[in-house]
Formats: C-alpha cells, structure tokens, sequence
C-alpha cells in the first residue's frame, strides 16, 4: 500500500501544488512548533501551560529516537520535491510532532474539554502535515500513520503522570 499511495500523489503533481505542499509541510517543523508552543505557554494561565511544551518536547525526542533506532530508508520512487532529510524515515518526526503539540493543547490538565470545531481544526492540521510528507515523497505512508500514532500515544501517557495532577 505505502508504493500505491506514493504514485497516486506523485500522479496529482502541478507546480501549484508542490509549492503549496513544500510551504504547508513547515507547519510539522520543530523550527514552527516550538516557539507556537511556547507562546502558547506565556499565553496560558495555570500549571498545565507547559503541558503541551512538555508534549512536543517528549514527541520530537522520541521521533528521532525511533529514527535512529529504526533507520529505515526514505522513499526513492520518484524524485523528493524538497531536500531529502538525511536521517531515517521511521516515524514521521513532522508528523508525530504536529499531532503531539495539537493533542498537547487540547488534552491539557485542567482545560475545558475541547470542542468539535478545535478537534476537526487539530485532525486537519495533522493530516494537512502528514500528506504533506507524502506528497514531497520525503516518507511512506507508514512512516505518517505511526508518527501520528505515536504522538498521539505520547500525549495520553504523559497526561497521565502524577506531576499533571495537581494541574487538574
């Protein structure tokens, strides 16, 4: 399946959307995702405003954690629309990243319970970056789906350490 979905998105290509993927794939970087988080932190009351600082942190370190761990190649099918990453392509370090500062934000200790508009809006931004990679032909399929997956596990074991508690 992970070849299947790579030629059906290199298929699709038009310069229009290449530029936009190549721009909408930042949103994923650490580079955009750390300064958000931490304005979102100086902007938040409560003890739980570092909680989705503390979620893209444990995210990213165990997106390249896994990646030295795993080491699997990147797609070479076609050409990258981007600069190919040099380190591996398991998981998805944009996409765990995205999904666990979203999931950071909307499961946050002591928050209100999100709404649909803000869960649909965080899904979309996470699929938005996880396509994103697929269409450059930076990752495979699996590298996406388990990025997400993990980033998603993150967040709900680190809500559950003691130390949120207090933020509850």
């Amino acid at each position: 399946m992970d070849t299947q979905v790579l030629e059906l998105l290199w298929s699709w290509r038009q310069p229009w959307l290449d530029r936009g993927f190549a721009a909408l794939t930042w949103l994923g970087s650490i580079l955009v995702l750390l300064p958000l988080a931490l304005l979102l932190a100086v902007r938040t009351k409560g003890t739980a405003r570092w909680f989705p600082v503390a979620a893209l942190a444990g995210g990213a370190l165990l997106a390249h954690a896994g990646k030295l761990l795993f080491a699997l190649p990147r797609p070479d099918l076609f050409p990258p629309l981007v600069a190919m990453p040099s380190d591996g392509s398991f998981p998805s370090a944009h996409t765990l990243q995205v999904t666990a500062l979203v999931a950071g934000w909307l499961l946050r200790p002591g928050a209100a319970p999100p709404g649909g508009a803000a869960i649909a809006s965080g899904i979309l931004l996470v699929l938005a970056v996880g396509v994103s990679r697929l269409y450059l032909q930076v990752h495979w399929p699996s590298d996406v789906v388990a990025g997400a997956a993990a980033g998603l596990a993150w967040v709900l074991l680190l809500r559950r350490l003691r130390m949120w508690e207090k933020a509850a």
